[in-house]
Parts: structure tokens; sequence; C-alpha cells
């Protein structure tokens, strides 16, 4: 399958309604995600896994997500309702370091100011720095290093006194 049936591919589910499809062929896993948020904006993401040859038949499966991703949930919602959520933008694997001989960027008990640089996303093979868009004290670290990370997906809870 060549870069353009991909492309063809997405297009056709942003088009169809479709929520999620997933393709499964000899060599490569495809999966696809559609969402839309807000008036007129519409999200699509792409999961495109190179395995080792599958010995089934290809097959398209679509599996409709009528509800959105649930937040965690906290045991005492009422303690962590004063702190602010840094979230991920993007999709990706999360990195605390800037490489892996270095400091991670911030810790439980880090004082950050608005534009410091929490963590950094790869996303295919680009590295975004995060920046925190509030200041305050970092109270809880809610990813681990080197793992992967959905879009408004919680990293980081501050307390902004």
């Amino acid at each position: 399958m060549d870069i353009r049936e991909i492309q063809n591919l997405i297009k056709f589910v942003a088009k169809s309604g479709a929520t999620e499809v997933k393709l499964e062929m000899d060599d490569i896993k495809i999966t696809i995600k559609t969402t839309t948020e807000g008036v007129g904006s519409e999200g699509t993401t792409t999961y495109i896994q190179q395995a080792a040859p599958v010995a089934q038949q290809p097959q398209i499966a679509t599996a409709p997500q009528a509800q959105a991703p649930a937040a965690p949930v906290a045991p005492a919602a009422d303690d962590t309702s004063k702190f602010l959520v840094i979230k991920s933008p993007i999709i990706g694997t999360l990195y605390r370091k800037p490489s892996p001989d270095k400091p991670v960027f911030v810790e439980v008990g880090s004082t950050i100011s608005k534009g410091d640089v929490v963590c950094v996303i790869e996303a295919m093979k680009l590295f975004n720095e995060i920046e925190s868009e509030v200041s305050g004290k970092i109270v809880k670290v809610l990813v681990d290093d080197s793992s992967p990370v959905e879009y408004d997906q919680p990293l980081f809870l501050v307390d902004p006194s």
C-alpha cells in the first residue's frame, strides 16, 4: 500500500462519517480515527504500524465510538479541583527529558512559569517541545517517561498558588 492509497483512505473515512477504521494487511496495520469537535472543525488521526506478516486474510473493521474519552477518575475530586491541568496538545510519545543523558524538564515540586518547557512529545519523528500555559508548582506527574499520549490527555497537575 503506497502513500496515495493511504491518503485516499483517510479522505474516504473522513467523508464517510465513520469514527474508526482498522485495516490489517500482510505487513501493515492502519487505524484511522476521526472526530468532530466544535463547529465546523474536523480532525483525523492515523496510526500506521509495520508488523510481522499476519497469516490472516485482509480485513476491514469499523467500530463507531459515540462517547468521548473518559477523564481519569480521582478518588477525591475536590482535592484536585483546585489544580490546573497541563494537557497534551498532540498525539505521540511523551519524553520527560530532552535526551536520555539529561535530567527531566520538571519534577514534582518544580516551580514553572508560563512558557517553560515541561516535556517533549515525539510525533512522526518530530520532537515537539510542550510549553506550560500556566505558572505554578508541579503537584503531580500523570504520565510516565517514554509512554504514548493522546490528544487532550492530562500530563501534569499544577498548583497555581
